[in-house]
């Protein structure tokens, strides 16, 4: 306990909040010691507060977090004083978000966020560990903006873009130019089990406020470059991407039909063979979450699906199927990702962890 970084759950009652915590149980590096919600859950017991709210399925709340007693995640002092850095994962409006983890910032207590509401702040790094871990350099301009030596924040990206983004940086090589990406998402990514969900039941919904435009656009973030000049990330501008996205009746998995043009001309065992081989600084480091094998190809026409591959790694790797020729486009193929552990909380464990290799998270 004593050698483990302090952690906070800021939103620690919400589903998300609820994964980080079944997440950390027995983590190597990190210990909880702080859960923050509401005013209104706060001074409560955790395991009080989400009794008869609990949406982790069997999975029971972890003994070590039950008994501790909820504080106000606005009461930043407060919890700040408990913690060596924090998880976010509050239900506000994107200002109120914004505005509550700066502070934390300011506190010096670094925040790693699975909220969208700083991904597009020019010095906050979006990050997928195995994509694009340079981008925490921008920390130090961060940092100068905001006045702290060691607060930042540092979100992690959408779910839906797991289930492609992956595919495409194992291929950049192979310069791709344009991608159309057809997300059919879980009911999951809104917070919600198929049990609380009755208008999923037997249906597909057809739109997921803000979601295309998150599909679009977040990858170009990730790909962009910290530029030292503007002390910013500068967005790359392409690929173009183009996507739809749909709700369906799945608990857990996001899955994706994606289509892919290049400039250069690959074959088939060239781009499979670029999925297999992809690997990144998470597996160089050993990081405690990160998959051995992040990119998984199955050669089976029926897979991926999500009931047999959806916890592939653990719910950390990913999964792509049916790749073979277009009409339109050079490439298709489909692509699977879990939501809640590689898309948002295990997706920020795993960036807290490459932080902590780093040196840009210690302990107080």
């Amino acid at each position: 306990m004593s050698e483990k970084l302090r952690v906070g759950v800021i939103g620690a009652t919400g589903m998300v909040g609820q994964r980080f915590v079944t997440l950390l149980e027995n983590h190597p590096w990190f210990q909880v010691t702080a859960v923050a919600a509401s005013k209104h859950s706060a001074g409560q017991k955790y395991g009080e507060a989400v009794e008869g709210r609990w949406k982790m399925g069997d999975t029971p709340v972890p003994a070590h977090v039950k008994d501790l007693t909820i504080l106000d995640a606005e009461d930043v002092a407060a919890v700040a004083k408990e913690v060596d850095f924090v998880f976010s994962a509050v239900h506000m409006d994107k200002e109120a978000i914004k505005k509550l983890e700066d502070e934390y910032a300011k506190h010096e207590t670094p925040v790693v966020s699975n909220n969208s509401a700083h991904r597009w702040t020019p010095d906050v790094p979006m990050v997928v560990p195995e994509i694009n871990p340079d981008h925490t350099e921008v920390i130090k301009y961060q940092r100068e903006r905001l006045g702290t030596t060691r607060g930042f924040v540092a979100v992690k990206p959408n779910c839906s873009i797991q289930s492609y983004t992956p595919a495409l940086q194992a291929w950049k090589k192979f310069e791709p130019t344009q991608a159309l990406a057809c997300t059919y998402q879980a009911i999951s990514g809104a917070g919600k089990t198929l049990e609380d969900a009755p208008e999923i039941q037997g249906n597909v919904i057809p739109y997921i406020e803000g979601e295309e435009k998150k599909s679009e656009d977040e990858p170009l973030k990730i790909w962009g470059h910290v530029d030292d000049e503007k002390k910013e990330i500068v967005p790359a501008d392409s690929p173009v991407i183009t996507s739809q996205c749909l709700r369906v009746p799945v608990l857990y998995g996001h899955t994706v039909a994606a289509f892919v043009n290049f400039k250069q001309n690959p074959t088939k065992e060239e781009l499979i063979k670029a999925l297999e081989d992809y690997s990144g600084v998470p597996q160089e480091l050993g990081l405690p979450s990160a998959p051995k094998q992040f990119i998984q190809y199955l050669d089976d026409d029926f897979r991926p699906q999500v009931r047999f591959d959806v916890n592939y790694e653990n719910g950390m790797g990913i999964s792509i199927g049916r790749l073979r020729t277009d009409k339109i486009f050079d490439w298709k193929f489909v692509g699977l990702s879990h939501n809640t552990a590689r898309g948002a909380a295990g997706g920020a464990i795993e960036l807290a962890e490459l932080l902590k290799a780093q040196g840009y998270i210690q302990a107080k």
